[in-house]
């Protein structure tokens, strides 16, 4: 005796060894012996043989008409004998193969039929029969579909539906979608890499527009426009500072956060003000122009083009325009002129008269390191003993910052700066022709801007801490490799910058958390010890560290994307100047960095070659899609005493654990270095990109 039964959904068949009440031992073709429970048994027959019989029940099952199996079937509940008796030969009993043949198809057949027990069932309604019918014909369409777009791909052509997904495909994909399962099958069917299908295809144009779209994708879905809002005017009634102050930044900046003026040059005391432009004065926490930048939180910088954070006519409105009283934020910061010792510091709100904004791109010449050096003559240039004075308190403020620290700043490599040749700033298309030059870090109109902010930041930081006002820190424990900067609401020291507490203020137009501390700065000014109850973001709020959660991740997807465009550029520079071979230096393993260019690649040949070994490398082939630029090590042309000196410097560089305004790594000249706050890149972080940082702008 054989017995054909069920187990998981899945059906057997074999020889009865022994039989109990509630169960049966069978021996399967195979030669393995199961326990059956009596309940799953489903079918006992004499003939033919097991294996047989499954065969002959798929056949028969396969021939048999679901709608007239559903026509013939019982409108109460029945077995599948009921339904093969019925189907095959009305009036007799089905054969063992009939009945295995109406089990079987009335299993795979649940629109159709639904299950009740082991081996019974009852027919669908027709209504829901025919719902089911309908979704298997759509989805029956839908294969249909996608298998006619995954050949079309897989010829070359890309269909229109997937080009309007193509970066949701490729990035944010729902598995689920028709488009999706298409590229996934003709990278399946061409055995392809779907980013390579798609390119074949033309749904990938332009590797610019590839990085751009896919960021905008990322970041920015619903579009980088603004909604038409009135930038609100500063209604304070604020005395004029009796100043001539003066911003220094690049000629494309727009966004001119800070200006310098000093006062009593001559008499012994000198003033220094650093004055920062107040949209705080007039934008209002929860106000349509706060909700922009709170979800913008920085603005966005690139070769050629950047997306602020704030539009541009709301940026107009606060922006320390020369000829003009702008509102600002001032710290006065009294200090002995010949020792530069600080004797005492206030802050106050008033208009100040903006005399210059000095362009350092067009100055630099002018005012150089053989410019400071020289013995002031009477032919000094406009600005001159300001600028002497400011240097010299630069180069003393450095020094102080770098005892904390317990060793010099030192940033050797050079900056670089991109220039595109689209004149009128609009959006790049990617065909521009770029030029790199280089900007050795530390300039001296760069040292003195960025301690001037190092300055208002600290002073502002500790005062906040001083008055009980929460405001945003960045901090850092020490400067031990891997230790990262971060941001909290509490004044903790920053080793890498050697100061006590560090609070981004000085770039309200451009970063959110310095708006914000600017509200919170303000509200001491106005409220002095009573301030904390009057600040717009009280102790232990939650909003601030939502702000900082939110900005983190902002800040450092806007990095990426600035540093991963910077080597698209650099790239295209290799490609249009022809160049094909450079000189580099060994980081590490099989990496090297350009003498020259802001560019860091692999190259075959310089593993088991030492840190900081000059070498001449061959290029190779540029990806601009995965940013590759392949080479190989052709020469060495430095000794190893060479070497180990080169090393020993790069490491220093490297392990810098800080975050100055000098050490942001190849900091692109759209990122206006008027206050290029930026972490100290990690060696990780060199190798990978030679990332600048957002916060230079």
């Amino acid at each position: 005796m054989y017995v054909l039964f069920e187990d998981a959904s899945k059906f057997f068949a074999g020889r009865i060894l022994s039989e109990a009440d509630t169960s049966l031992q069978v021996e399967l073709d195979s030669g393995k012996r199961v326990k059956v429970k009596a309940a799953q048994a489903l079918i006992r027959f004499e003939k033919p043989a097991p294996a047989d019989l499954v065969s002959a029940g798929q056949a028969l099952a396969a021939e048999i008409d679901l709608d007239l199996a559903w026509e013939f079937a019982s409108d109460e509940e029945f077995g599948f004998a009921d339904l093969a008796r019925e189907y095959f030969d009305p009036g007799h009993s089905p054969t063992p193969a009939q009945q295995a043949g109406a089990l079987f198809r009335l299993y795979e057949s649940p629109h159709y039929f639904r299950r009740s027990g082991k081996g019974r069932f009852k027919k669908a309604p027709a209504d829901i029969l025919q719902q089911a019918l309908s979704a298997i014909e759509k989805k029956k369409q839908l294969q249909a579909q996608i298998e006619a777009w995954a050949a079309e791909l897989g010829q070359g052509a890309c269909p229109a539906p997937i080009l309007e997904q193509l970066y949701k495909i490729l990035f944010k994909p729902d598995k689920n979608s028709a488009e999706y399962k298409a590229v996934v099958l003709a990278a399946q069917h061409t055995h392809t890499a779907p980013l390579d299908l798609l390119q074949r295809a033309g749904a990938i144009s332009s590797a610019y527009q590839f990085h751009w779209r896919r960021f905008l994708f990322e970041h920015f879905p619903k579009g980088t426009g603004f909604p038409d809002l009135q930038a609100p005017a500063v209604r304070d009634e604020l005395a004029v500072a009796g100043v001539r102050a003066f911003s220094i930044d690049d000629s494309q900046t727009t966004e001119i956060d800070d200006a310098l003026s000093v006062q009593g040059l001559g008499t012994g005391e000198v003033t220094l003000g650093i004055h920062i432009a107040a949209p705080g004065l007039a934008v209002q926490a929860g106000s349509a122009i706060d909700l922009l930048g709170r979800a913008r939180l920085s603005t966005v910088y690139m070769p050629g083009h950047k997306l602020t954070m704030l539009p541009d006519e709301v940026v107009q409105q606060y922006t320390l325009q020369e000829g003009r009283d702008c509102p600002a934020v001032s710290l006065y910061v009294t200090l002995d002129e010949a020792s530069l010792e600080i004797k005492d510091s206030q802050t106050r709100i008033e208009r100040v008269p903006i005399a210059a904004n000095l362009r350092h791109d067009k100055l630099d010449e002018v005012f150089s390191d053989a410019f400071f050096e020289a013995e002031p003559g009477a032919d000094a240039p406009a600005w001159g003993p300001e600028l002497r004075f400011l240097h010299r308190l630069a180069r003393q403020l450095k020094a102080g910052r770098e005892v904390v620290r317990g060793k010099p700043e030192n940033f050797s490599r050079p900056d670089y700066n991109f220039r595109l040749d689209n004149a009128s700033g609009a959006e790049p298309t990617g065909d521009e022709q770029v030029s790199i030059s280089v900007r050795r870090r530390g300039a001296p109109l760069d040292l003195i801007v960025a301690e001037a902010m190092i300055l208002a930041n600290k002073t502002w930081g500790l005062w906040l801490a001083e008055m009980g006002v929460p405001g945003i820190y960045r901090s850092q424990a020490s400067m031990a490799p891997g230790v990262k900067v971060r941001m909290g609401t509490r004044a903790q020291p920053h080793a890498g910058l050697g100061v006590p507490a560090y609070a981004w203020s000085t770039s309200p137009l451009r970063r959110y958390v310095d708006l914000v501390n600017q509200w919170q700065i303000m509200a001491c000014v106005r409220h002095g010890r009573t301030a904390a109850l009057a600040a717009p973001f009280k102790p232990k709020d939650t909003e601030l560290f939502a702000i900082i959660s939110a900005f983190d991740a902002a800040y450092s997807a806007y990095n990426g994307y600035q540093a991963s465009i910077e080597r698209y550029w650099t790239l295209r520079y290799v490609q249009q100047q022809g160049l094909t071979e450079l000189t580099a230096t060994v980081i590490k393993d099989n990496l090297v960095r350009a003498d020259e260019l802001p560019l860091v690649l692999g190259a075959m040949g310089a593993q088991g070659l030492p840190r900081g070994a000059h070498v001449r490398v061959k290029l190779g082939e540029v990806d601009e899609i995965s940013l590759d630029l392949f080479s190989s090590v052709i020469e060495r042309l430095d000794s190893p005493a060479d070497a180990q000196a080169g090393a020993q410097a790069g490491e220093e560089e490297d392990l810098e654990g800080g975050e100055s305004e000098l050490a942001a790594g190849p900091i692109s000249i759209a990122l206006d270095m008027e206050d290029a706050q930026a972490e100290a890149q990690t060696p990780e972080a060199v190798q990978a990109s030679q990332a600048p940082s957002p916060g230079a702008g």
